[in-house]
């Protein structure tokens, strides 16, 4: 039986390949906590998890002072044991983002782990669902751009097989926003799919205004549009409309995604592995939706979700926003339009440990 014997705990710091603002919030940089579990086998588990900005160091904190010492003399293949057990361990913080973030730099090492002891990638051992998802852009969308550069980007796309883009609304007036989505509509076509994401900045009555009228534009979701606990609106908001509304990158817990469904408040999941503590979360939330018949489209991370996506049969879309480029060696597979898992026996993530080195912020061991 291997143990766990020793754990790198790092961060690096990422600046987005391009300017990102939406309706609340600018993304300046990811703070990337990577852990890294090493076994009494001589193996090592690389699992990391992100902010977008702020909180890097409390989830380091948390790593580094209350779980990871909790790890040492584990046997790794007990994946779900390990879990509930550090999640019970921090009761007094779930659930909750940083505790969310936390774990799931733990777990995804773990299934790192678990890939290369049993030869599998990640899509093969979690459930082998698929070998190719579609993607949609949201880097072209973004809400500071000038709607000749939506249809631009949206053309680019569209020509190398995307099958959508999404577009940041938000804009002071809803015209501006539907205008915006119109001039994308009528240059790419009926067959292309809009998303639009709200980023929590409305409220209800707005909400079903701006839903009303993009109802006519055929919009392919509109995502976040409310603040992420508020159920009961989502609940109006998704009875008020034919648009199907996207919930779930600010959704911390698969309970929370189980009270959404359960209200009719979740036409598509986005959750996101980070968020949710990890991978083992993570498929539970997609086993849970699809058993109400709701697919799933999760949030950014693309490089960890197209394998996850893959692994089960109610995914949809993969996101397309690359970030860990900088510090990997290798790119997503992309084919006519469709992402295609990494076969290695591995989460799917080629790390480049010489930039690593250069982009550290923070680097400790424990054993």
């Amino acid at each position: 039986m291997a143990t766990i014997t020793k754990i790198g705990l790092l961060m690096v710091d990422l600046t987005p390949e391009t300017r990102r603002e939406d309706a609340i919030q600018a993304f300046i940089n990811q703070e990337t906590p990577i852990v890294r579990i090493h076994d009494s086998d001589g193996a090592t588990g690389n699992g990391y998890t992100y902010t977008i900005g702020t909180g890097g160091s409390s989830v380091i904190a948390l790593l580094r002072d209350h779980l990871l010492p909790q790890l040492i003399g584990q046997n790794p293949d007990y994946i779900s044991k390990i879990w509930r057990f550090l999640y019970y361990s921090t009761h007094a913080t779930s659930v909750g983002t940083i505790t969310s973030l936390a774990m799931a730099a733990i777990d995804t090492a773990l299934w790192d782990l678990r890939c290369q002891k049993v030869n599998l990638p990640l899509h093969q051992l979690a459930g082998g669902a698929k070998e190719e998802i579609g993607i949609y852009t949201t880097e072209g969308g973004l809400l500071h751009k000038e709607t000749s550069e939506l249809v631009e980007d949206a053309l680019s796309v569209q020509e190398a097989g995307f099958g959508g883009s999404k577009i940041k609304v938000g804009r002071p007036h809803v015209a501006e926003d539907i205008k915006r989505l119109q001039a994308v509509r009528e240059a790419a076509g009926d067959s292309y799919e809009i998303m639009t994401d709200g980023n929590q900045s409305f409220t209800v009555a707005e909400a079903i205004r701006r839903a009303r009228m993009m109802e006519p534009l055929d919009i392919a979701w509109f995502e976040e549009p409310l603040l992420a606990h508020d159920i009961n609106g989502h609940k109006r908001l998704s009875a008020s409309t034919t648009l199907p509304i996207g919930v779930g990158e600010s959704i911390y817990t698969p309970h929370h995604f189980g009270e959404y469904l359960q209200n009719d408040a979740c036409p598509i999941a986005q959750a996101d592995v980070a968020r949710v503590g990890g991978i083992t979360p993570w498929l539970k939330i997609a086993h849970l939706t699809e058993t109400f018949n709701v697919s799933i489209s999760p949030h950014f991370l693309m490089e960890l979700h197209v394998s996850l996506c893959c692994a089960v049969t109610n995914s949809q879309w993969v996101e397309y926003i690359p970030q860990l480029n900088s510090v990997t060696q290798s790119t997503m597979t992309i084919n006519n339009g469709l992402a295609k898992p990494p076969s290695t026996p591995t989460i799917g993530i080629d790390w480049d440990w010489q930039q690593i080195e250069k982009q550290t912020i923070l680097h400790e061991h424990l054993n």
